[in-house]
C-alpha cells in the first residue's frame, strides 16, 4: 500500500521537525564559535548542519516506511516527457523566484534605510578565486540547491501538513512557514537577505504545491539561482 508523506501523528511530525532543527540550530552555533569569523570555515559549518539535516530527514523517512519520492524526488510517468515537464517548469520557477527575490530588495529600498544591501560577505573567499568557485559550487548544489529544496519544501511543508491538516488551510500554512522559516535561515545575510529569501521562498513553496510536489524542478532552478550568484560574486571587483 502506498504510504501518504503525511501519515502519522502530528505529535510525531512536531517531534521530526524539531529534532531536524535543533540539529541545524546546535551544529551552527557551535561550529561557529570554535572556527571564529572565517567565512570559508563558518559557510562550511553551515553545510554540515545541512547533511546532518538530510541525514536526520532520511532517518525520518525510512521509520516511516517511506522513501524520497514522498516529499517529491520523483518523475512520474518517467521517461522524456516528464523530464522535458520538469525543465519547463524549473524555468518558470526560475523566472518567479528570481522576479521575487528582485521584488523584495526593490521594497528593502523603499521602506528600509539607504545603504541596505544583502550581506554576502560570507563568500568572500569565491571573489576573484577560480579554483574555489569550482570546488564550491558542487558542494553547493548537494547542500544548498538540493538540501535546501528537501529540507524547507519537501519536508518541511509535508511535516507541517501532517501537523495542521490536509485542507486548504493546511497547505496555505505549510507554505508560509515554510518560507519564514527558509527567510530566518538566512539570517547570516542581514535583515535585507532573509526579507528576499522570504519572497523566494514564498515562491518556491508555491511553485511546489503548484507543480503537485516536483520538487525537482524546484532543485533544477535552485541549482540555476545558486550558479548565478556565486558567479556574480567571483566577478564582483575586491572591496576597497
Amino acid at each position: 500500500m502506498e504510504r501518504h508523506p503525511t501519515a502519522g501523528s502530528p505529535v510525531g511530525h512536531a517531534a521530526e521537525v524539531g529534532l531536524v532543527a535543533l540539529v541545524a540550530v546546535v551544529v551552527v552555533f557551535v561550529g561557529w564559535s570554535l572556527v571564529g569569523a572565517n567565512p570559508l570555515h563558518r559557510q562550511a559549518v553551515v553545510w554540515v548542519a545541512n547533511l546532518l539535516m538530510l541525514v536526520g530527514v532520511r532517518i525520518g523517512l525510512r521509520r516511516r516506511g517511506g522513501s524520497w519520492a514522498d516529499l517529491g524526488l520523483s518523475l512520474r510517468g518517467g521517461g522524456l516527457r516528464a523530464v522535458g515537464r520538469t525543465i519547463l517548469q524549473a524555468i518558470v520557477v526560475l523566472v518567479l523566484a528570481m522576479v521575487a527575490f528582485v521584488a523584495g530588495g526593490i521594497a528593502m529600498q523603499i521602506l528600509a534605510p539607504a545603504g541596505t544591501a544583502v550581506d554576502t560577505s560570507g563568500y568572500e573567499y569565491l571573489r576573484g578565486n577560480l579554483p574555489r568557485l569550482l570546488m564550491a559550487l558542487p558542494a553547493v548544489y548537494l547542500v544548498s540547491s538540493f538540501g535546501e529544496e528537501v529540507l524547507y519544501r519537501g519536508f518541511l511543508i509535508e511535516r507541517i501538513r501532517g501537523i495542521v491538516g490536509q485542507g486548504r488551510v493546511g497547505w496555505s500554512v505549510a507554505v508560509l512557514a515554510s518560507a519564514v522559516v527558509f527567510g530566518l535561515a538566512h539570517f547570516d545575510w542581514g535583515f535585507v537577505g532573509v526579507v528576499q529569501t522570504f519572497c523566494m521562498g514564498l515562491v518556491l513553496a508555491i511553485a511546489y504545491v503548484a507543480t503537485k510536489q516536483n520538487l525537482w524542478a524546484l532543485v533544477l532552478a535552485h541549482a540555476i539561482m545558486d550558479t548565478l550568484l556565486l558567479v556574480q560574486i567571483y566577478q564582483s571587483p575586491a572591496a576597497s
